[in-house]
């Protein structure tokens, strides 16, 4: 809130080591059966906190002052501030530390410092978290589904906000069921609608003989070959995505589905040369298995219920969408003239979600842009977008590909 950006201004204005400390500790307040800091005095005495203007505070010196004063921090920001004091090995503070936990900014160092300290943060587990109601207990549900480290899921639960709600993957899960709903109403079939002659005239298919018109490889993704496709993909996307997005936010993963649909679309232009592209498979694809790296990475650390044999299930699944799409492109179209969509969108989702979407998770309250490895997956994915671009340009027309008619 507005204080805490307060206190976050006057901390970086201020240099550790000409801030006195307080004339007289005042006693602790509580809320709630947290201790909160008390303001600062008017007029404190010259003696400072760091007299050698080292960057670091004494662990009892910064223990003092946070049970003599009051800031107007929230519970889960002071809980961390005094795991920060208890953590360090040296029995120091680093005061860039301080200010970044103030301006809700968590260095990577500082999570290492809380991860790796001597002592336990002051309280038990989330899932000790006594009267909590309905939302309150799905928020602690998704972040022990989602993050490995309890001070991160902590972190999240604390300063969860039901506003803005997760929209984006519950808004793509609507509007596909609708333009499947639109068309099995229209053409009067539910299965495989790909074999109707007036299904693939939409103008959101992707046809190879329609690769000038850019939107349909993305637009692709509302259609789906059937109610199975159509089951699949939103069942993922409603359990994975929205946990996901709750916790990651609209905008990054907004960016892995995406990017996941894009890839898709762009890899079947090059490798499948002939064959048409639906559903949501791309991002779907890209979503899961970025989370499903993220479990295995940090295997130890994640503590959703059954974890072994969800994984299993969900590889099991994937693998029977996989095969269902691999035996509707080889296998003969029930009309002669029918298409024969490709399986490579999914396998390329599957690479976007273990390359980009494991750095998107794994950075969580990191900003992207400071990590090294973002920038390596971002340059390897605007090569590929180019390379894929020029392709679509100029190699259809230097191989001499038979692509089918357009509709």
């Amino acid at each position: 809130g507005g204080k805490e950006v307060g206190v976050a201004k006057e901390l970086e204005d201020w240099d550790p080591g000409s801030l006195p400390l307080p004339s007289r500790p005042g006693p602790v307040r509580r809320s709630g059966g947290r201790p909160t800091l008390r303001p600062w005095p008017a007029a404190p005495p010259p003696q400072q906190l760091d007299p050698e203007n080292t960057g670091f505070i004494g662990a009892d010196t910064f223990a003092g002052l946070v049970h003599s004063h009051e800031l107007p921090l929230d519970p889960a920001k002071l809980d961390m501030l005094v795991a920060l004091a208890q953590s360090n090995e040296r029995g120091q503070v680093c005061y860039q530390e301080l200010v970044d936990l103030i301006s809700s900014k968590r260095s990577s160092s500082f999570k290492r410092a809380i991860a790796n300290g001597q002592r336990a943060l002051p309280r038990d587990g989330l899932l000790d978290e006594p009267g909590l109601g309905v939302y309150k207990r799905f928020v602690r549900y998704v972040a022990y589904e989602i993050l490995p480290c309890e001070v991160d899921r902590r972190w999240y639960f604390y300063r969860h906000r039901s506003c803005p709600p997760p929209v984006f993957m519950a808004s793509v899960t609507l509007a596909q069921i609708i333009v499947f709903l639109c068309y099995g109403a229209r053409l009067n079939k539910w299965v495989l609608q790909t074999y109707h002659p007036e299904y693939m005239k939409s103008p959101l298919v992707y046809h190879p003989g329609y690769r000038a018109r850019a939107w349909r490889f993305l637009t692709y993704m509302f259609m789906h070959v059937g109610l199975e496709q159509l089951g699949f993909n939103a069942l993922l996307q409603l359990m994975i995505g929205v946990p996901l997005e709750m916790v990651h936010g609209l905008l990054r993963i907004s960016l892995l589905y995406l990017a996941g649909v894009l890839a898709g679309s762009l890899t079947v232009s090059i490798t499948d040369m002939r064959a048409p592209v639906v559903g949501g498979s791309g991002g779907v694809y890209a979503l899961c298995s970025a989370h499903l790296a993220n479990v295995v990475m940090n295997w130890a650390g994640m503590r959703c219920p059954y974890k072994l044999l969800r994984m299993v299930l969900a590889l099991v699944c994937m693998s029977s969408e996989v095969g269902r799409a691999v035996w509707l492109r080889f296998s003969p179209p029930l009309p002669a003239s029918g298409p024969q969509p490709s399986f490579m969108a999914h396998l390329a989702g599957a690479v976007v979600g273990v390359s980009m979407g494991l750095t998107i998770l794994r950075s969580y309250e990191e900003r992207l842009q400071d990590q090294c490895g973002w920038w390596v997956v971002l340059l390897a994915y605007g090569t590929f977008l180019l390379f894929a671009i020029f392709w679509n340009i100029f190699a259809y027309d230097l191989l001499g590909a038979h692509i089918p008619p357009p509709p």
